[in-house]
């Protein structure tokens, strides 16, 4: 586990390659709950290279000086990403 933000990731190394490698994120709360988005790739390995971009949410509480993850909604595809971010456009006109 992790005592900082900044120190947390989706990025997971198994048998010395990044299987999913972390392209960016950020962070959308802080405090006891963390909130961050992430944006990756996973690696596949028939093809040796790196997939499509992949967007996920991750959810972190702080307990004990340390971030641990609470729960994850993953974005599917990139479909799914430009959904997600016409319908908060629509919301956020309206408030």
């Amino acid at each position: 586990m992790t005592e900082r933000i900044e120190e947390l990731t989706v990025t997971y190394i198994e048998d010395g390659i990044a299987t999913t490698k972390e392209i960016d994120k950020v962070v959308l709360s802080k405090g006891s709950w963390t909130t961050i988005l992430f944006r990756y790739q996973d690696w596949d390995r028939v093809k040796g290279e790196y997939g499509p971009d992949k967007y996920t949410i991750r959810r972190y509480q702080k307990r004990g000086g340390e971030y641990r993850q609470q729960s994850k909604f993953n974005i599917s595809s990139r479909a799914q990403a430009q959904a997600l971010v016409e319908a908060l456009q629509v919301w956020l006109q309206d408030v």
